[in-house]
């Protein structure tokens, strides 16, 4: 879509003023909870740009993003249901305007949770997976809160600071690759990652 475009574009021209940092910290915080663009593309630009501060350009986006993510678990947990069980005018405005949330999703993450518990937060975390999907319906389900956060932290870290440092020891060359295969990627290494703790509950 025309507007996503102009959106995205938006973003990446906060690599080019003084304020990136603070811009790239935002759109982590804003991306986790509400915004639709995530914050990889500006992150890569500003390493590309910057690549001594590449690590402190993940830590922003880590911390961002996992501030975004208790944004969003209190929108769930506090605001999404009305007092007769039903959802709220918080709710319906997320669905009516939130690119890629709407409430089948929401009942089909529900049944996510139930049979993944943390890994799907991990995952939703570490993949291209709208982030803000998970991070408001585990407040809204309840989630154990602590579990949550410590997911968050993790995938979050792991996504951003991967991101930096092959962008810091590769340069531009390897910021083309990630840009064109960064989903497929992210999925793969989640798939990897998971399958190695199935195997070793197995084995053990």
């Amino acid at each position: 879509m025309k507007w996503v475009r102009q959106l995205y574009d938006w973003v990446l021209h906060w690599s080019e003023t003084k304020y990136g940092p603070w811009a790239l910290f935002f759109l982590a915080f804003a991306e986790a909870s509400f915004f639709p663009i995530p914050p990889d593309a500006l992150l890569i630009a500003l390493v590309l740009g910057y690549r001594k501060k590449a690590f402190r350009f993940a830590f922003l986006t880590s911390a961002g993003s996992v501030l975004g993510a208790i944004l969003g678990y209190s929108i769930g947990h506090f605001l999404w249901w009305n007092g007769n069980a039903e959802f709220s005018n918080i709710a319906h405005f997320f669905f009516l305007n939130v690119p890629g949330f709407d409430e089948k999703i929401f009942e089909s993450v529900r049944e996510l949770y139930n049979q993944w518990n943390f890994w799907i937060i991990f995952t939703a975390g570490f993949t291209p997976i709208p982030y803000k999907v998970f991070t408001i319906t585990a407040g809204a389900f309840k989630i154990n809160f602590p579990m949550f956060l410590f997911a968050s932290i993790v995938s979050r870290s792991a996504r951003f600071y991967l991101v930096s440092f092959l962008i810091w020891k590769f340069g531009e060359p390897i910021s083309k690759f990630i840009d064109k295969y960064f989903d497929w990627l992210a999925i793969l290494f989640t798939v990897l990652l998971v399958g190695g703790f199935v195997a070793i509950k197995y084995l053990i």
